[in-house]
């Protein structure tokens, strides 16, 4: 039996309600059932939090690195100890399973704020010359002051930990609006936080729906720098409203997966695996778009299906065997069906799965998909999916695959699958995405490599990444000694 409970935010160094007393229901994807309430913020707690952080964020920053990096630490250790809590939050929150995935992402939250304490103590700035034989030059690398973070409930602990931790360790102060359908966990994460002592005002977390509270951290003169990591739609909506700000926007894509005549079509099979069902293909690098050589095109299918037969288990994301839960929410569901059903309209084959799953407590688990004989005309092609599918075109060359990726309006991450690895770097040298994979499947990345959308793409600006979010969130500071 589930417990439920109503949770608070956390302003200006306080565990609080909103001003309006108003609440949320969390639901659980999973099960259905109601899990508890957290506050539904307004924008009177939003330029609270803002104003708190402006007044408490110069302390902080002059703080040493060292001193900021031991409180980076001290999270880091709280998560741990709480690990089992967080995962299994997770999963009653999100939907992801247990075993296969919470715990991983649970253990990935260690090392953002791992990786922010020891990168702190390395950002350096330099002392270039002057003209002047009596003037000596400093460059420091200062905090902007007040970061808003706007953050997506699909990866609700490392998504806004890759912000969240380099913005803090680098002396920033934050205000923190979470995906309102993810919120449960973003409270679990602030209590870690806020349990390893940060001063009054340093970090903040308002709950609430993303047009009142997101958009007032983006257009609010009391924050300098964005993070945000969502949808394209709304990230060009809180680029317009944060106009003249620092922007780290991480956006969409559609995860390119390219199989080529020279594969190993064994290794690409499981390697799709991960690309299209990790996190029921909730994420912004999932394969939605496998582009097949015509030469092994059936071969591959063949061997696709054997793979899903031995590595796919879609069920209870609590039970340990199982690799695939539910979808997060109904818009996403309902996304999944419209792709599908204008892809068979259109002429595609339906290889497997291609509805939802009857028997589970919710309509949110959704079969694993197989189309074939999918067009670059079909939304499925077109569009972010953002579910379990693998969508697969036929191409006749490397270099249609090439066209077909630089021509579309995405330009976060590709992948390619080739027995020549020269073949494969002159593939990613070509392609216009932000990072390319050889071998290895759209998802995988490595959490202290700079990760973001090319330019000219609606993928996004800046990097995430170890220190390379620092850089959005950190300027130079010059200052000029005169020893004359």
């Amino acid at each position: 039996m589930i417990t439920t409970k109503d949770y608070p935010m956390y302003v200006a160094g306080e565990w609080t309600d909103s001003e309006s007393d108003a609440r949320m229901d969390a639901t659980s994807p999973a099960t259905g059932e109601k899990i508890g309430t957290v506050p539904q913020g307004t924008r009177g707690d939003v330029r609270r939090a803002i104003k708190a952080a402006n007044d408490a964020w110069g302390s902080w920053a002059n703080l040493s690195a060292f001193e900021r990096a031991a409180a980076m630490g001290r999270v880091a250790e709280i998560i741990e100890e709480r690990r089992e809590d967080l995962a299994r939050t997770l999963t009653l929150d999100q939907g992801k399973p247990l075993e296969a995935e919470a715990y991983d992402e649970v253990d990935e939250l260690v090392e953002y704020f791992t990786m922010a304490a020891a990168e702190t103590t390395r950002l350096e700035g330099s002392m270039p010359p002057s003209v002047h034989a009596d003037k000596r030059v400093l460059l420091y690398r200062v905090p902007r002051g007040v970061v808003g973070i706007i953050s997506p409930w699909n990866w609700p602990y490392t998504m806004p930990a890759e912000m969240l931790a380099p913005a803090l360790a680098s002396g920033n102060a934050v205000v923190w609006v979470p995906a309102p359908s993810t919120s449960v966990c973003a409270v679990k994460l602030a209590e870690c936080i806020v349990d390893a002592g940060l001063p009054a005002g340093v970090f903040n977390v308002v709950c609430g729906p993303g047009a009142e509270v997101g958009d007032e951290v983006a257009v609010n003169p009391g924050t300098q720098a964005i993070g945000f990591i969502g949808s394209i739609e709304t990230g060009q909506r809180v680029a317009a409203r944060a106009a003249g700000k620092a922007l780290l926007l991480e956006m969409g894509g559609n995860g390119p997966m390219v199989i080529l005549d020279d594969a190993d079509l064994a290794v690409a099979a499981e390697e799709s695996l991960t690309s299209a069902f990790l996190g029921a293909g909730q994420s912004c690098t999932a394969g939605e778009r496998f582009l097949v050589h015509e030469r092994v095109y059936d071969a591959y299918l063949e061997e696709l299906g054997r793979a899903m037969e031995r590595g796919v288990r879609l069920g209870d994301p609590f039970d340990p065997t199982t690799t695939l839960g539910p979808l997060n929410n109904e818009p996403t569901a309902q996304k999944m069906d419209g792709h599908i059903w204008d892809a068979l309209e259109s002429g595609a084959e339906l290889i497997s799965g291609g509805s939802r799953a009857p028997g589970f407590p919710t309509d949110l688990y959704y079969q694993p998909t197989v189309l074939g004989n999918v067009s670059p005309n079909m939304r499925v092609s077109k569009e972010e999916t953002f579910g379990p599918i693998i969508p697969a075109t036929v191409i006749g060359s490397e270099e249609e695959a090439i066209r077909t990726i630089n021509s579309s309006p995405y330009g976060l991450l590709s992948a390619v699958f080739t027995g020549d690895l020269k073949r494969g770097l002159r593939f990613a040298e070509s392609v216009r995405t932000g990072w390319v994979n050889i071998n290895a499947s759209s998802n995988h990345w490595e959490s202290h490599l700079p990760f973001g959308g090319r330019a000219g793409s609606m993928s996004g600006v800046g990097r995430v990444g170890g220190r390379y979010a620092m850089e959005t969130f950190t300027e130079f500071k010059t200052v000029i000694l005169n020893l004359g």
